[in-house]
């Protein structure tokens, strides 16, 4: 796990692969628990039977369902200390360059993009790259926005 710590060591780290996440197996159940949480029932995250004729053979993960994983996967792959306290401020930018299947195991890897001076703090920039096992493209790349404020 990398720690940053403080203003002038995070600065130091821009360009820098933080690392990477462990493997997280997408199931059907955690799949229809978001569902039911965002009230998104479209058929091809909670319809297997259904999903099966489609060109993906079966059931895919929300796009949003992925981009959630990052904050559990931020706290495995980095940390961050001289900082009163800091906030996610949003995202740049976010593809799904190709589906999340139920039934695969996916991670993130995190690179420190920028890091900029904001008033009372940084704004820090991670892209997250979230790919998985086998996979030829990622499945997500999402450049998220944190303000820390020292």
């Amino acid at each position: 796990m990398a720690t940053l710590k403080g203003v002038d060591e995070m600065k130091a780290a821009v360009g820098t692969e933080l690392g990477v996440s462990e493997w997280y197996e997408v199931t059907q159940q955690a799949i229809n628990e978001f569902a039911e949480v965002t009230g998104d029932h479209q058929w091809i995250h909670v319809d297997p039977e259904k999903a099966k004729e489609t060109p993906f053979g079966g059931t895919i993960a929300h796009g949003l369902f992925t981009l959630s994983l990052g904050p559990k996967f931020t706290y495995e792959v980095m940390a961050v200390e001289g900082f009163v306290f800091a906030v996610n401020y949003g995202y740049q930018k976010v593809r799904f360059p190709a589906p999340l299947m139920v039934g695969a195991k996916v991670r993130m890897r995190a690179t420190l993009s920028s890091v900029e001076d904001v008033p009372g703090g940084v704004q820090m920039m991670v892209t997250q790259t979230f790919e998985t096992e086998g996979g030829e493209k990622p499945v997500c790349v999402a450049e998220s926005l944190a303000r820390m404020f020292t």
